[in-house]
């Protein structure tokens, strides 16, 4: 048993780092009054164009480096999540486009782009693989990392965990102690009185947007080059993933910091179905895991019905989400 809720912790930590990213850039674009659902697309685009361009470092480069691989995938993921974000906001921003709709379409948009664009690194094989920026993302803490039980749980991960977590952290203290963090949330609560207050809405919700985009595609990225082994599959783990990560910003309640602890609860309830039966020795049925893997989504609506339900002014999202804003209407 012990054993068993050690490797279920192991496995929730990375999986959680995954929908953590996808959250947070959701949340900072969310701020701005901005409700992007085109965030599985962009997970997509920031984890093909990082694996593509760590592919072709290595197949190109007579000694490749880890460390070159990661700048060059970490560089190419955010620079193509953030192009993503671009195309949605000039839609939704300057056209005025129906947010829902620009969402939903991106998502298919940015699964096409990177499932098609494979086709041609994959040559016609089941997959194909970028090992040494594996080897680079996925390096664990030295000597930590050997340290019993804590070492395993805590140390055993890539520098892409530990930087999920500081950059929760950086953005409760951006968004709660500066003065453009609560600029971008005077944006979301109410544009216009932000406008007449003499912010600058439209920068405010582009920048906002293409950010959170880019955050948005480094969980994609440390999906494929980490936690999927530096291999790319043409599968829709990314897309399911994606999702998840729009609840969790609506189970956080939009807090940053909330996101950290969400993230690893996700996990956990997500790979219960794998390690419940050895933890309680029990046998599930099929259907029985079916309905385990839902837990995340159940836990979400029950925590969207009570949030409605005790109406605290904190608790509730921008109040201008989704909404376009028509400065002559102002």
């Amino acid at each position: 048993m012990h054993s068993s809720l050690i490797a279920w912790i192991m496995r929730a930590i990375p999986f959680g780092t995954i929908i953590m990213y996808g959250a947070l850039g959701e949340t900072v674009t969310e701020k701005s009054g901005n409700l992007n659902l085109g965030v599985p697309g962009i997970m997509y685009l920031g984890g093909f164009a990082g694996f593509a361009s760590a592919w072709a470092y290595e197949n190109s480069a007579a000694n490749p480096n880890g460390f070159v691989s990661i700048l060059i995938a970490l560089s190419c993921a955010i620079l193509a999540s953030m192009a993503g974000g671009l195309i949605y906001a000039f839609l939704t921003i300057s056209l005025r486009a129906n947010q829902n709709v620009t969402g939903l379409a991106l998502t298919t948009f940015g699964m096409g782009v990177a499932n098609f664009f494979g086709v041609f690194i994959l040559n016609g094989a089941s997959y194909s693989a970028a090992p040494i920026a594996n080897k680079a993302f996925s390096a664990k803490i030295p000597v930590l990392s050997g340290l019993g039980d804590i070492g395993q749980v805590v140390f055993s991960y890539g520098f892409l965990v530990y930087a999920a977590i500081l950059l929760a952290v950086v953005l409760h203290w951006f968004l709660t102690r500066t003065r453009a963090g609560l600029n971008l949330r005077a944006v979301g609560e109410n544009p216009a009185t932000a406008d007449a207050a003499g912010i600058n809405v439209t920068l405010y919700k582009y920048l906002s947007t293409c950010i959170g985009a880019g955050i948005c595609g480094i969980g994609g990225l440390y999906y494929v080059l980490d936690y999927n082994q530096g291999i790319w599959a043409t599968t829709g783990q990314i897309e399911a993933l994606g999702w998840l990560a729009v609840a969790l910003v609506i189970f956080t309640t939009w807090k940053p910091l909330n996101a950290i602890w969400g993230a690893y609860l996700f996990g956990m309830l997500y790979w219960l179905y794998q390690f419940l039966p050895s933890l309680l020795g029990i046998t599930m049925a099929s259907h029985i895991t079916d309905l385990v893997q839902m837990l995340p989504y159940v836990v979400t609506i029950i925590v969207l019905i009570v949030v409605s339900m005790r109406k605290k002014k904190e608790n509730q999202p921008p109040a201008h989400l989704g909404l376009a804003y028509f400065r002559e209407e102002r």
